[in-house]
């Protein structure tokens, strides 16, 4: 990664919460998010880089590039695009192989890899807590390091995830408890500019219906998330 991910620090200066933001559905599901907060720039090193954090739930985002591509890794008509989860302990498992798909399947979707052929894109993330929802937090941190590197995009795009218990009730961006209790776990990333899914990830069994419900949901507080980024980005630049 070339520099090696830590905790955000404690200072006022890099991580206060100033950026706290609860995020309240209109939905009328009664359903809400975790507070969040978000700090751009942490690494030096990088193009590119962003913390992000739901509850106790944060991923730090490190971008290279766009680079010359080495070896059997160029593309002629576009830029290779690289994902790396790291847990935070311990090596990549299975688990992390499937949300670096994911993840790079989302990326793929809105990144505009044409202006760059024949480069490389590294996307590093390393996981600095797991309190739940951690693939939409995962999201979050990667589509706010692109914006950090100031790579091209089609749209920004956000995740959330969905929790639903026994008795049908639905709970957005679930704690690790909630997860446990829940009969299905459906993660969307959704882009802002047609509220379309760009990608979705389930556990579990759940009718069509309650898919349309969490579907719906997901995008009511994609509005959210999105009017944070842009207040996160005008405080970013408002500084410098």
């Amino acid at each position: 990664m070339g520099e090696r991910a830590a905790a955000p620090p404690a200072g006022r200066h890099q991580w206060e919460a100033a950026v706290l933001q609860e995020a309240k559905m209109a939905a009328g599901s009664g359903c809400c998010l975790r507070p969040f907060s978000c700090e751009l720039g942490l690494l030096s090193r990088p193009d590119g880089s962003a913390a992000f954090l739901q509850g106790d739930t944060s991923v730090l985002a490190a971008l290279y590039g766009p680079a010359e591509a080495k070896g059997n890794r160029e593309l002629p008509e576009r830029a290779a695009l690289e994902v790396l989860l790291r847990p935070k302990v311990g090596l990549p498992g299975v688990g992390e192989r499937s949300r670096e798909q994911l993840l790079r399947q989302t990326c793929e979707a809105v990144l505009l890899g044409r202006l760059h052929p024949r480069c490389s894109v590294s996307l590093v993330l390393q996981v600095l807590g797991d309190s739940g929802s951690l693939l939409s937090c995962c999201l979050n941190a990667a589509c706010m390091g692109l914006l950090d590197a100031g790579l091209p995009l089609a749209s920004l795009f956000c995740g959330v995830t969905c929790a639903l218990h026994p008795d049908g009730s639905l709970v957005l961006d679930p704690s690790t408890r909630q997860e446990q209790e829940a009969r299905a776990l459906l993660t969307f990333a959704i882009d802002s500019a047609e509220r379309k899914v760009l990608m979705a990830s389930t556990k579990g069994t759940c009718s069509v219906e309650e898919m349309q419900q969490c579907i719906a949901a997901a995008q009511s507080a994609a509005d959210t998330i999105f009017q944070f980024y842009r207040d996160s980005i005008r405080r970013r630049y408002s500084k410098s």
